[in-house]
């Protein structure tokens, strides 16, 4: 049979622009279907525009810290609309470059919605419809809103980088990185932020320990966080939301932001009419090639709800075009992955966190916690956390886990390390760089507590 492409690729998000830019590479005939803007979550609305606020939010403590050191240092008032203006620009900037990469890989773009009729069939919006030998799902995910609240025009992160004007008062629903990230965000930018979290620490699934520091900075930076919350009752009114919690904490808010789940981004495609099954959630089951029971039918990122990172969705994009058109099999693994969560303080993390090494073997811990060097002269109380889980039996280290600023990039190395199978005494070995937080993760002599 006669295919019109070799790959059709719904959804212009990372996984699918890498998937189809490195298929078209190869030398297959590749189309993409985006119907709303290319860049997916991670450019539009997550990853870049999030960071960009994290920014902004942080240049009222870096006054005050100048000020600390000396400098005739002063800030105004935040400019929102013009913040949100050149962020905007900057979105739009990168979205004509994921078009022009894949315009350069010779990718056909359909700016349209995509669904499938069969196997090997995509249907466009505009009632054409298109055959290909492979189809990948790239569709990614969407926020969560509980029934009882949707419909409300309550915020999700699809709609907070487009708010017209900053609330005085805001309430996050959520306890995940991303309702914990906005809420120092905002807290930042000046807004009045209450957290409602149900369960009784938020970030749920990474280290206690490391939760248990980025709450308490939180809450002292002065995040009105209410664990064990949630709301019982809420209404609108003439200037917001009056909301009744399940705790006694009632409140009046400008604006409600729910950060409560994502969902994969399956509703609609046809592919349960195909025959496929997928997952409670609306995930796309898969095998370790990214490839569905339907052979013709792969997918790739958040909508296969395996890992929901932005480089792994690259990484599965780039791996299933090398085995699929490249002639060379490749998997992805899921099982270390480094990643960075982006509060006040930040969090990277990479590995098991205590908790989860010490239900499967006995480990050591080595933790240190301390003012460091810039904040503690500019008179603030910041802690950071450096913390290494390491194996008793074979000396490796389990899991790295840092708190305090830039601990993003500082993971990012420390994951190199631990990936290709660091020890205790390889980072025992290891100089210090003096002086510098980091030292403190070849510093550790002795285990703050073993079992």
């Amino acid at each position: 049979m006669a295919f019109d492409f070799d790959l059709f690729v719904i959804g212009g998000g990372s996984g699918g622009v890498r998937a189809a830019r490195i298929a078209a590479g190869h030398g297959a005939r590749v189309a993409l279907a985006e119907e709303y803007r290319l860049g997916g979550t991670c450019v539009i609305r997550g990853c870049v525009p999030k960071k960009l606020m994290v920014f902004a939010s942080e240049f009222p403590t870096a006054v005050a810290d100048a000020r600390a050191y000396g400098w005739d240092a002063r800030i105004g008032a935040f400019d929102w609309p013009a913040f949100r203006a050149a962020m905007d620009a900057e979105l739009t900037r990168l979205e004509g470059i994921y078009r022009s990469n894949l315009d350069k890989a010779g990718v056909t773009i359909h700016e349209s919605r995509a669904t499938l009729t069969d196997p090997h069939t995509v249907a466009l919006a505009d009632g054409r419809q298109v055959s290909a030998k492979h189809i990948l799902i790239a569709t990614g995910g969407r926020p969560f809103v509980p029934e009882e609240w949707a419909g409300m025009g309550c915020m999700t992160s699809n709609e907070v980088f487009k708010t017209g004007a900053l609330p005085e008062r805001l309430l996050i629903v959520g306890g995940g990185y991303i309702a914990s990230e906005f809420a120092c965000i905002f807290n930042g930018l000046g807004v009045k932020v209450t957290q409602f979290y149900r369960g009784a620490q938020i970030l749920r699934g990474f280290d206690e320990e490391a939760r248990g520091h980025i709450a308490s900075q939180m809450q002292a930076d002065g995040v009105d966080l209410q664990l064990g919350t949630e709301i019982r009752d809420m209404e609108r009114d003439g200037s917001g939301y009056r909301v009744t919690a399940t705790t006694g904490h009632d409140g009046h808010f400008d604006a409600v932001l729910f950060a409560t789940g994502r969902r994969p981004n399956t509703d609609g495609l046809g592919l349960q009419d195909l025959g496929l099954s997928l997952a409670e959630n609306g995930a796309i089951p898969v095998d370790d090639f990214s490839q569905s029971a339907i052979p013709s039918i792969y997918a790739v990122g958040d909508v296969t709800d395996r890992v929901n990172l932005t480089p792994v969705a690259i990484r599965e994009g780039h791996s299933f075009a090398d085995t699929v058109f490249g002639a060379t099999p490749r998997t992805v693994d899921h099982s270390l992955i480094a990643s960075a969560v982006f509060t006040r303080p930040e969090m990277g993390t990479i590995g098991l966190s205590e908790e989860d090494a010490r239900a499967r073997e006995k480990i050591d811990v080595y933790c240190a916690a301390f003012r460091p060097m810039h904040s503690l002269f500019a008179g603030r109380n910041d802690r950071v956390m450096m913390k290494l889980v390491v194996s008793q039996s074979s000396d490796r280290v389990l899991g790295c886990h840092i708190v305090g600023d830039h601990a993003g990039e500082l993971i990012q190395l420390a994951g190199v390390a631990i990936t290709m199978g660091a020890t205790k005494a390889d980072f025992d070995r290891t100089m210090a760089v003096h002086p510098t937080m980091a030292e403190e993760l070849v510093t550790m002599r002795t285990p703050t507590r073993s079992s």
